[in-house]
């Protein structure tokens, strides 16, 4: 006890606040301030920001009704008791779930889909082995990566729930917070460590952050999602500008009133599927101030954020509101300190990325070593495919394994004279180290086959449409083809060269699966747009032939050699497009 009143300082909170929302509401019971059951401290700064809500006369939506009354982290029984009983969770209990990870994908398929947290996207092959044996034994004998450099195991029983969350802490890895309204998987540059033309190592600063969510309970529930990455400024982009926030290394020479050296630059609101690439804050970071000046944010978020309106409730539209200056200011207060900035024009512009950087053999700055790209077909490895990629890195590299945001792995640090046997063994596990401009950028979200909002089976028909295209076509400049199958946009089909949004087409009396088709997006330092629709709901029947004859104008109408397909289309209107892509083509080589 402490106090005259004999209740802790942690009591002494809670009862304010609650008598608090009690009085704003002209309430003495019932009604939703009364849910308000005594919660732990760290509750506080998302209890309060509904509280503000309520007192407003606003309505929390269900969701955040439900965070307010059972704690997500206070579960464990409940998972074990459902996988004793062979059930799933019902309800809003479905949406609590994912708080552990644990997805029930259900009317896609009655099971669990479980979504890890992998800080920088880098495991090492004892966790990939361990990960091959929990699919086997636990789930489908798969898994996938995601594009945030991410593993999801799918196909996983009820009853399997409390042995998959513990074998992941076996590992030492965690699902913890990677679903719902919480922060998802850190991503930082894929070769961080390792890329000759890094300005600096993501890897520690993914980590802290990572390591910050996991011990700090309050940067759970926020109103919605939230994003974050950092890019090191290296070969290989990690899409800093679709997440929340983003981090961007920089050069910063002499004669601009800061000491010169790395910094970081700010971006905010990145969210692709709104439309929105994440913008300059004009601020200049430190690296040991982003891990403290992310949380700032994130808690501005937590305190403001709609908690009315699911749709409204991501950072962009709190930035829509009220400018980024008032948010940096903000941000600021919460931090405690002013945070310097500086003209981005002042700092040293980013190189390009290299397009193709994450497939094939690459020189590391390490000399005599190198990291090999591996396609995967999109995404997915199965069982004896990730344990013969742990053999691979052990045997012939460090052991460690990299995971980017293009749904494919690396292997790092491979001798000179090791690459052949590298070579030979990818092959052996039938996956690719060479793959085509087409296959190499083929994205594709789960699809109708494991999510319940997927219109088409996105998966398998990127397979499909790879086949036809690569059987019949030779580019040689790369192309991004994204394939997502709902508005939700997980595999970003506005920043596809060619953008494939899943769409239900009639056709007579049925509903077949097919796709709105976009053209000329693109993110990143050189090429960041939005893509542009040409074509409406196309049955998947007619498309690989559509985009057949969409490729063979661009290879006849290009400039030269040089241009990708991206720029090309950037060039003529919708119209001038659609009538090129009409014509017949016949090119020289054929």
């Amino acid at each position: 006890m402490s106090g005259e009143s004999g209740f802790t300082p942690e009591q002494q909170q809670y009862l304010q606040g609650f008598f608090s929302g009690l009085a704003a509401r002209g309430q003495s019971g019932g009604g939703q301030a009364a849910m308000r059951e005594a919660p732990p401290s760290s509750h506080a700064l998302h209890l309060d920001a509904q509280d503000r809500v309520l007192a407003a006369g606003g309505k929390l939506v269900a969701e955040e009704t439900a965070k307010r009354k059972k704690d997500p982290f206070q579960m464990w029984d409940e998972i074990q008791d459902n996988a004793d009983a062979g059930r799933f969770p019902k309800g809003i209990d479905v949406f609590l779930t994912k708080f552990h990870g644990l997805f029930y994908v259900a009317p896609a398929q009655d099971s669990y889909m479980c979504r890890l947290r992998i800080p920088n996207g880098i495991l090492n092959s004892f966790q990939m082995r361990g990960l091959a044996d929990m699919a086997d034994t636990l789930a489908g004998g798969y898994a996938d990566v995601t594009t945030r450099a991410n593993l999801q195991l799918r196909e996983i029983g009820a009853a399997q729930a409390p042995a998959v969350l513990m074998g992941l802490a076996d590992l030492g890895l965690t699902s913890r917070g990677s679903g719902a309204d919480n922060i998802r998987n850190i991503t930082g540059s894929p070769t961080a460590g390792i890329d000759p033309h890094e300005l600096i190592d993501t890897r520690p600063l993914c980590r802290a952050l990572h390591h910050t969510i996991l011990n700090h309970r309050e940067l759970y529930g926020l109103p919605r999602k939230f994003n974050a990455a950092f890019d090191g400024g290296g070969d290989i982009g990690v899409l800093e500008d679709t997440n929340d926030v983003g981090f961007v290394a920089v050069r910063v020479d002499a004669g601009h009133g800061v000491e010169p050296g790395v910094y970081f630059r700010c971006e905010l609101g990145g969210i692709t599927g709104h439309l929105d690439f994440a913008r300059d804050t004009g601020l200049l970071l430190r690296p040991g101030d982003c891990v403290p000046v992310a949380v700032a944010m994130i808690r501005i978020f937590i305190k403001h954020g709609d908690r009315t309106d699911r749709r409204r409730a991501r950072l962009k539209y709190l930035l829509d509101d009220w400018g980024f200056d008032r948010f940096i200011a903000e941000s600021e207060a919460e931090l405690g300190r002013a945070l310097p900035r500086l003209p981005r024009a002042a700092c040293v512009p980013r190189r390009a990325w290299s397009r193709q950087g994450h497939i094939g053999v690459h020189a590391q700055k390490q000399t005599g070593l190198n990291y090999i790209g591996i396609a995967l077909p999109v995404g997915r490895m199965t069982s004896r495919q990730m344990r013969g990629l742990a053999d691979l890195a052990q045997s012939l590299g460090s052991g460690t394994i990299r995971l980017t945001v293009w749904q494919n792995l690396l292997i790092s640090d491979i001798p000179d004279d090791k690459i052949a046997a590298a070579k030979a063994a990818i092959t052996a596990l039938g996956l690719q180290w060479h793959a085509s401009a087409i296959r190499a950028g083929m994205v594709a979200c789960t699809g109708s086959t494991g999510c319940k909002f997927a219109a088409s089976n996105t998966k398998g028909q990127a397979m499909v449409l790879a086949d036809h295209l690569e059987a019949r076509l030779q580019l040689d400049q790369p192309i991004n083809i994204h394939l997502t199958g709902c508005h939700h946009s997980c595999a970003q089909h506005y920043i596809g060269d060619i953008g494939l949004l899943a769409a239900k087409v009639d056709r007579g009396d049925d509903a077949v699966e097919g796709y709105v088709v976009h053209v000329g997006g693109g993110a990143g330092p050189d090429g960041q747009a939005m893509a542009r629709e040409i074509y409406p709901a196309t049955a998947f029947d007619d498309l690989p032939p559509l985009i057949e004859r969409m490729l063979r104008a661009y290879l006849a109408h290009r400039r030269d050699s040089t241009e990708d397909f991206r720029h090309f289309t950037r060039r003529h209107d919708i119209e001038a497009l659609q009538r090129l892509f009409e014509a017949p083509v016949t090119l020289a080589a054929e």
